[in-house]
């Protein structure tokens, strides 16, 4: 099974093309809950993924960009069958919920 911290690193190839930053990094990504799937094909062991995510803003020109990355990233993970983004909007994302690297990166310290 896959952890969170290995979907996380996937999601890290995934980018809001107005920042410049990774999602997860930027922290838009506020949880992930996977589950085995006891009705993928083929059936060996493989799991679920439900990504609960913000966007920077509620009319963020890419959101739909930024929802196909994350899609397309973990379907491309032989180990996923599944994936689900469930958007949110509470808690509202702030500048404070990006992290330390993505901060310098930016240069925002």
């Amino acid at each position: 099974m896959l952890t969170e911290a290995e979907i996380l690193t996937a999601l890290r190839d995934c980018y809001d093309p107005e920042v410049k930053l990774n999602l997860v990094d930027l922290g838009l990504i506020y949880a992930v809950t996977t589950g085995p799937d006891p009705n993928s094909t083929p059936a060996w062991p493989r799991q679920w993924v439900k990504v609960t995510m913000t966007l920077t803003t509620p009319q963020c020109p890419a959101s739909g960009l930024i929802f196909e990355q994350v899609n397309n990233r973990l379907a491309g993970v032989p180990d996923i069958s599944k994936v689900e983004v469930d958007l949110v909007w509470e808690p509202k994302w702030t500048p404070h919920r990006i992290c330390d690297a993505g901060r310098k990166q930016l240069g925002i310290e």
